[in-house]
């Protein structure tokens, strides 16, 4: 991924200090499209400088899906081991790239003793631009291109981050778009709750085909996310649709990349 890219062992092992530790997640480790993003935001960490490192091997799922699927035993078994690792190397701040992650680590990992400054990676890019950090190019590519965003369920109302992915966007010159249902009133990708994992059930249609619909119908030329989940779900849609040549789904980090 990076010859830039050190794990908290390595960090640990020769004394130095870590300002942020940015937690993968496992759609981020193992799905081959969203490490694509992992890659864009490992290469704007490394570009920035900033003092961050993974846990690598260490890093196991946060117990998000076994909690919503209704396994607690197994939620509660994972997010202590993973407690247990990141208290033993004194971790205080995590950014990460997947909102299911972010609201099991801020939310729910205190009331188990993980108590840790939680940053989705939207909000710590927002910030970078807000300090002068990301320097976005004039007149880039993006500049005059129809942009919507969709909101994570898990972000957006769990959460209320609804602004900071949009400011990032509007930081690359575009010309953001809004779906008819978002924000407060977002529309759910499908894949929330453990839904990912399992069969669709009856109905007459699906969520993620009545989501791209809403996003088509801005004429917008990407849809952006800030979800590994809601990538998926939106990218298959697109396929559905046979779009795949006029609208690209992108995570916000790989926009920002492209931007800088």
């Amino acid at each position: 991924m990076s010859s830039q890219l050190r794990t908290m062992a390595e960090a640990t092992a020769k004394g130095e200090t870590v300002d942020v530790l940015f937690w993968v997640g496992c759609a981020g480790s193992f799905d081959e499209r969203y490490k694509r993003v992992t890659v864009s935001f490992v290469n704007i960490l490394n570009k920035l400088s900033i003092n961050y490192a993974v846990l690598g091997e260490e890093e196991t799922c946060t117990g998000d899906p076994a909690r919503r699927a209704g396994n607690e035993f197994l939620f509660q078994m994972q997010a202590i081991s993973n407690i247990q690792v990141l208290n033993g190397y004194g971790v205080t701040k995590i950014v990460t790239a997947c909102p299911h992650c972010f609201n099991t680590l801020k939310n729910e990992y205190p009331e188990l003793g993980g108590n840790y400054e939680v940053i989705h990676h939207s909000t710590f890019l927002q910030q970078l631009i807000n300090d002068g950090k990301v320097k976005l190019k004039d007149g880039g590519e993006f500049k005059g291109k129809k942009i919507t965003y969709h909101d994570s369920c898990y972000l957006g109302r769990a959460n209320n981050v609804y602004e900071a992915p949009r400011e990032v966007l509007k930081a690359l010159d575009a010309d953001l778009v809004e779906m008819k249902r978002c924000k407060t009133t977002g529309l759910c990708c499908g894949a929330g709750g453990a839904q990912m994992f399992k069969e669709a059930e009856n109905g007459k249609k699906e969520i993620n085909l009545e989501r791209i619909e809403e996003a088509i119908e801005t004429g917008a030329q990407i849809v952006a996310s800030g979800c590994p989940f809601c990538l998926t779900m939106l990218a298959d849609g697109v396929k559905n649709k046979e779009k795949e040549g006029e609208i690209e789904v992108k995570d916000i980090a790989e926009l920002i990349e492209k931007g800088i």
